[in-house]
């Protein structure tokens, strides 16, 4: 599969020394480190991890999502006479 080039633009500078520190510290290129970065953003990979997350409730997580559903149930019956 051929690779695509992309060029990136208005990089500020602290993300810039950010990137390139952390590059140095793993011994890679630039270019590998942004790719690194880029994958674990948005990568399929990031992506499963996402909606497992969303998909994988704790009782609490289900309880405080619920009492947030049953405030916004509260009907005020003074606006609808």
């Amino acid at each position: 599969m051929p690779s695509t080039q992309l060029t990136i633009r208005n990089v500020d500078p602290d993300l810039a020394s950010r990137l390139r520190a952390i590059s140095a510290e793993r011994g890679e290129s630039l270019n590998a480190t942004v790719l690194r970065v880029l994958r674990e953003a948005v990568g399929p990979d990031a992506r499963r991890a996402q909606l497992l997350r969303y998909a994988t409730w704790t009782e609490d997580d289900a309880k405080e999502f619920n009492a947030a559903l049953a405030e916004q149930r509260v009907v005020d019956r003074r606006l609808w006479e």
